[in-house]
């Protein structure tokens, strides 16, 4: 069945395109085994470097998550005027660089609300194991995004916010959302890609495997990895 979520009308023919086809795409079923994480990026102007990081860790996302079971993957961003864009779920790291190469970065305000929205209605579709969110600024009321965070929770969604340059106010609002979703915040430096690549790696392996597998590849992985597995759930 063709995916349903919607996509902005400003969104690039490019990607326009791309959505159109990888939802005629077969859905697996939703007792598959795969954990399920919704990937979701900032993609205004100030986000240019660190989008084009991760697109060159999808594979190796892909590949840790399939150590502990396998990973299907919804990519969300915003951008621009009020332009948000999800995509269906997939589970091919291919598909999902394919994706990414087509969404150009743009100006615009934060849409923090919308997202973490977003994936509550995502959750009520079908079991969602995590959220991932990459951003570094808030423009949006900081009460409206606490509710929506506790909407997820009530859904049992974890959220990990990785906050890049790690200023505040934005830190502040973050960190809320770690809390309130029993997820967790860490903040990373652009100029270092293998702290964003550690992080990554590591909430695929929690979306695929669980909190087991997220602590062993804690202990393996140490740095970041190691503190954001304490967080999790309300640790340390």
């Amino acid at each position: 069945m063709a995916d349903k979520t919607p996509v902005n009308r400003t969104t690039s023919r490019n990607v326009a395109a791309f959505l159109q086809q990888a939802a005629k795409t077969p859905m697996r079923a939703p007792d598959g085994k795969n954990g399920r994480l919704i990937f979701a990026m900032d993609a205004t102007a100030s986000r240019a470097p660190s989008w084009l990081q991760a697109m060159g860790i999808q594979a190796e996302m892909f590949q840790e998550a399939e150590t502990v079971g396998g990973l299907d993957v919804q990519l969300v961003y915003y951008r621009g005027l009020m332009d948000f864009g999800a995509s269906p779920w997939m589970s091919d790291a291919g598909r999902m660089v394919g994706l990414m190469r087509g969404v150009a970065v743009m100006s615009g305000n934060t849409q923090i609300e919308r997202m973490l929205h977003h994936a509550v209605e995502e959750s009520k579709r079908g079991k969602v194991n995590a959220v991932v969110f990459i951003g570094d600024a808030v423009e949006e009321s900081a009460d409206l995004i606490a509710a929506a965070a506790g909407q997820l929770a009530l859904r049992g969604v974890p959220v990990f916010v990785f906050h890049e340059g790690g200023l505040e106010p934005a830190g502040a609002i973050f960190r809320q959302i770690a809390q309130i979703t029993h997820g967790a915040y860490s903040k990373f430096d652009a100029r270092s890609p293998q702290q964003l690549r550690d992080l990554l790696k590591a909430v695929a392996i929690f979306a695929a495997g669980g909190r087991k597998a997220l602590e062993d590849f804690g202990r393996k992985a140490g740095g970041l990895a190691l503190r954001l597995t304490h967080q999790v759930g309300g640790g340390a």
